[in-house]
């Protein structure tokens, strides 16, 4: 990048993708500042499990020069998926291939991720506790960040939206809100699952276990050091709790829920399932999160706007069953970094950038809406064992 002054970036949200764009150019010796409106990095918990695809995030760590750790780190046992009907039984198991974990989409935490992204970084490259509140254009693609701590601001040559799903900067380029995709996921969670809970462990596997029927479901993930982690998935209405008056306080909720009250709900819309998988609503350890599951307009695009992109969630927003948002998120984050360490200016960049970006979005994101069509759906059974069998 050919400019007459240190070009000043500033990426707003320190999640995979803006965190691998920070650091591939701090690789090339290109300085960005992180904003992220959490106090510290262990101020909330960064949710369950990804595996990681060798096209994009394999790929965006080797950008970053962070594959190594990345595979050290990761669980390729983790792959395992599996298929349980509302009975209990097992109607499909895909055990991973005894390979090298580059071959396949071997899991890690996402927290074990950002942990080693923020490792990855020099000293105060993320401001923690700025709360984005206002984005002022000040003309020539310049912009001035206003922070909700006493009046801070920042000015920033380039700004980039990597601030997830309620974006602040996607109000810069466009109109578009997230929308509601008629599911919502209960989260929970089982603790040392292998002393405390061995039949439950035994039924989710080393992976991922999936049992859906008739508009409803469960999901269960392994993750490191013995826990489970658990959606149990319904469409509804979004507002069900509150018509069921269940005490959750939104998305992420930051007061404890009537978790007596929610377990009784959630068995009275799973009468009928079998014990066993009832098992991941009665033997929880980790209290309930109401989590209604949001996604972008598709497709979503927005004017070419100097000074000012989007990567991640706030890009394109979509279901987790696409399985690509963290990796679309981090292959993003790499092909920005990629595009303004190779262009002469800011704006050629972006440029080139969002050439590659809106229509691999476009696909993505259509597929994570049949993903989830399809999963929740009165056949959703019949259809998820005819993709997985094709799949494998």
């Amino acid at each position: 990048m050919n400019t007459t002054h240190t070009p000043r970036i500033a990426i707003i949200g320190a999640g995979p993708g803006g965190l691998t764009c920070a650091r591939i150019l701090q690789e090339h010796g290109i300085t960005a500042t992180v904003h992220d409106v959490d106090a510290s990095r262990t101020a909330r918990d960064q949710g369950g499990t990804l595996d990681m695809h060798p096209d994009s995030g394999q790929h965006a760590l080797r950008a970053a020069g962070l594959l190594d750790e990345f595979l050290a780190a990761a669980r390729p046992e983790g792959q395992q998926m599996r298929l349980v009907g509302r009975d209990g039984r097992i109607l499909f198991g895909a055990v991973p291939p005894e390979a090298d974990t580059t071959e396949g989409n071997p899991e890690i935490d996402r927290g074990q991720l950002r942990d080693l992204l923020l490792d990855s970084l020099k000293p105060d490259t993320v401001r923690w506790g700025n709360k984005l509140t206002r984005v002022e254009p000040l003309g020539d693609g310049v912009h001035r960040l206003h922070f909700a701590d006493d009046g801070t601001f920042a000015d920033a040559d380039l700004v980039i939206g990597a601030d997830g799903a309620w974006s602040q900067v996607r109000r810069m380029l466009s109109d578009a809100k997230p929308v509601y995709t008629g599911v919502t996921f209960v989260e929970t969670g089982l603790s040392d699952a292998d002393r405390r809970h061995p039949g439950l462990a035994e039924l989710t596997g080393a992976g991922t276990m999936m049992a859906l029927d008739n508009n409803q479901g469960f999901v269960a993930q392994r993750n490191s050091s013995g826990h489970i982690r658990i959606y149990v998935g319904m469409r509804t209405d979004e507002n069900w709790h509150r018509q069921a008056g269940l005490d959750f306080s939104g998305t992420d909720t930051d007061t404890e829920p009537d978790t007596a009250a929610v377990r009784e709900a959630l068995l009275g819309e799973f009468t009928g399932w079998s014990p066993a998988l009832l098992g991941l609503i009665t033997e929880t350890d980790t209290g309930f999160t109401n989590r209604p599951l949001y996604a972008l307009p598709v497709p979503h695009t927005w004017p070419h706007t100097p000074g000012v992109t989007l990567l991640g969630d706030a890009a394109h927003l979509m279901s987790p069953f696409s399985g690509m948002g963290a990796n679309l998120a981090m292959l993003d984050g790499a092909d920005l970094a990629r595009a303004l360490i190779d262009s002469p200016t800011i704006d050629q960049a972006i440029t080139a950038y969002e050439k590659t970006l809106m229509p691999r979005s476009v696909e993505a994101a259509e597929g994570a809406a049949e993903g989830i069509d399809s999963a929740f759906a009165p056949d959703s059974a019949v259809q998820t064992l005819a993709h997985m069998t094709q799949r494998h």
